[in-house]
């Protein structure tokens, strides 16, 4: 059976507005100023360690991630949505049943799966990892293993979908292919820039035409 790897955040859904009121929380408890969106979006990947390094510095964002989590834990659904063709996608090839799906993110497992299941996407998936589930985080080349291990799956028949060069990377350590989409936290120019991708589209319905033969809701427009 083939394997579909999601990414969470910037792939599947929006949940944006969650994280950046968190990590604004954060700033403030410790005296900090807020960062704007844009800052966020541009910091957002490899897991909020380093998000917040990115964001503060190493040496405050120790002391700011319990601060985070304190105030995500408490907003986990505040301004979350799916993104577009997300839902549709993942019920479509649910319903194939040629291929299992998973999501692979950096988020928390512990928050990644609780969304899924308030989006009710969790029956859809074969696996859902995140951060904490082991010691790693994508790109590592282990936690890519460790996910394949998870569902029992080859690397040749495995393909991911993601947002970011972190996707990308962890698809290479994997040894498997990775298709990505400008819904997140990369444009398209960002993505080519800084991977060797040959598939990025702008978004969902436009990757499922083009790469699963899944013809878009009636009137849409791509």
């Amino acid at each position: 059976m083939k394997t579909i790897l999601f990414d969470l955040d910037g792939t599947l859904v929006d949940h944006f507005a969650a994280i950046t009121n968190s990590i604004r929380f954060a700033q403030a408890q410790l005296g900090l100023e807020a960062s704007s969106e844009a800052a966020v979006r541009a910091a957002v990947g490899g897991g909020i360690q380093l998000t917040l390094t990115r964001l503060i510095g190493a040496q405050a964002a120790p002391a700011a991630v319990p601060h985070f989590h304190t105030h995500f834990a408490d907003n986990l659904y505040d301004g979350l949505e799916w993104l577009p063709g997300a839902k549709w996608l993942l019920e479509s090839l649910h319903a194939r049943g040629d291929c299992q799906l998973a999501v692979f993110t950096n988020k928390p497992g512990v928050y990644s799966r609780k969304i899924a299941d308030y989006l009710g996407m969790a029956p859809l998936l074969a696996a859902n990892v995140g951060a904490g589930d082991t010691p790693y985080c994508k790109p590592d080349s282990a936690f890519s293993q460790y996910i394949l291990e998870q569902l029992d799956a080859e690397p040749s028949a495995t393909l991911m979908v993601g947002d970011s060069p972190f996707d990308y990377q962890a698809a290479q350590a994997g040894g498997f292919d990775c298709l990505l989409v400008s819904t997140g936290t990369h444009d398209a120019a960002a993505l080519r820039a800084e991977t060797a991708a040959s598939d990025i589209h702008t978004n969902l319905y436009e990757l499922a035409a083009a790469h699963f033969q899944l013809t878009p809701p009636s009137g849409l427009s791509l």
